[in-house]
């Protein structure tokens, strides 16, 4: 987005915590894989884009927009504190006339409940010298087809008068603005696409398992139906859900539901499935093994793929992880390869000291079995299942039978 707006010649001032992260787009380096060095280094030198750690700077913007996590706690609760904590340290630098764009996921009424309060406490009026809108992030990393200008915009604004300046902001930048009558239409409207997602995938991951009971190959079954060209839309079922949103988001709204005394049960049950999917991929690991008369425990086991989805590196969330820690615990000697992980990255509930190993025919006949968890397309599928002797494949990489591939 920063990018998007410094191509249309506006000045963009990055604010982050990370003192190493401000450095990196200050000497116009990227770090993230999918965004280009060159595009960071071509606004740097244009002085169009720097970064910074002091937010006293925030009183000399003209727009703030807030783009933090909002992960669950331990409760599966909504843990709002990178927000509330970042404006409380905003809060005194704030001025007349700014516009703060809120585009963090969250519960209908998190913009009018807990950040119209503490700009009002300033002096401000929201709506005549301060504006304060919702426009939820809509990012598909990895995705050719659609760019952040590309993706239709969703603004909700407190006051209507909010709603024009958050338009007029995002004008500038994306092809479709889409106005919506409040924040709190705009905050659902995130969690309704989120949740369609979680529902849609909780389904296929519980067919999956039906057929794999039944015997029946659920990927030839989902080909099979998305011929159909009405009524029907593919979903895929893998090792369990990932990134930032689709596993947290609907418990926003299921938590939100329960002040207004409703339960959420397609949520909830949907949730249920997508979180016992790791579990039955280790299942299945165990089951395989057992077969070849091996245990789990001492058994070298190589995760294909860390990120959350295929070629990208964000392990957000990733069941890939969560796999890791499940392998961990059941003794299995853990190795994991992804080209676009080198090393694993510092996480707030994962840390698994391991460099990324890189395939080779020695490294896949040592182990024991490979998980195929990520389906990166840098992966050379052919060489892998020629020299693996078991491989558990989560993703319907192999649409064949082999007698090395178990699908799970």
């Amino acid at each position: 987005m920063s990018i998007a707006f410094t191509r249309a010649n506006i000045k963009v001032l990055g604010f982050d915590i990370d003192q190493s992260k401000a450095e990196k787009i200050n000497n116009g380096q990227s770090y993230f894989r999918h965004i280009p060095s060159d595009f960071i280094a071509d606004a740097v030198d244009k002085n169009f884009l720097s970064a910074t750690t002091d937010f006293s700077n925030i009183s000399t913007v003209d727009v703030i927009i807030i783009c933090l996590p909002t992960p669950l706690n331990k409760y599966r609760e909504p843990d709002l504190s990178y927000v509330i904590n970042t404006m409380g340290e905003i809060a005194p630098y704030l001025r007349k006339g700014q516009l703060l764009s809120l585009e963090s996921t969250t519960y209908p009424g998190t913009t009018d409940e807990e950040l119209k309060g503490r700009i009002e406490e300033r002096g401000f009026t929201i709506g005549e010298d301060f504006f304060l809108v919702y426009s939820p992030e809509r990012e598909d990393p990895g995705n050719p087809n659609f760019s952040t200008g590309t993706i239709p915009k969703v603004v909700g604004g407190t006051t209507s008068h909010c709603l024009e300046v958050g338009v007029v902001l995002y004008e500038q930048i994306i092809e479709r603005v889409v106005p919506l009558s409040s924040t709190k239409a705009a905050e659902l409207t995130k969690l309704l696409e989120n949740i369609y997602r979680s529902i849609n995938i909780g389904l296929v991951n519980e067919m999956k398992m039906i057929a794999d009971k039944m015997d029946i190959d659920i990927w030839e079954v989902i080909d099979a139906a998305a011929t159909k060209p009405f009524g029907f839309t593919p979903f895929y079922p893998g090792p369990g859900l990932g990134g930032h949103c689709i596993p947290i988001d609907p418990f926003y709204l299921t938590w939100k539901a329960k002040e207004y005394g409703l339960n959420t049960r397609f949520i909830e049950l949907s949730g249920e499935i997508n979180t016992q999917m790791p579990q039955w991929v280790i299942q299945k690991v165990t089951d395989a093994l057992n077969e070849r008369e091996k245990s789990m425990k001492g058994s070298k086991v190589l995760v294909l793929g860390l990120s959350y989805k295929k070629n990208i590196d964000d392990v957000r969330e990733s069941p890939s992880v969560e796999l890791m820690e499940l392998l961990e615990q059941k003794g299995a000697i853990l190795h994991y390869s992804d080209p676009f992980i080198p090393k694993f990255p510092k996480m707030r509930e994962y840390y698994f000291d391991l460099d990324s190993t890189a395939i080779s025919k020695e490294v896949l006949e040592e182990m024991d079995c490979v998980i195929i968890s990520t389906n990166h397309d840098d992966f050379d599928y052919e060489f892998i299942r020629k020299n693996s002797r078991l491989i558990v494949d989560t993703r319907g990489v192999y649409r064949n039978n082999y007698s090395n591939v178990i699908k799970a």
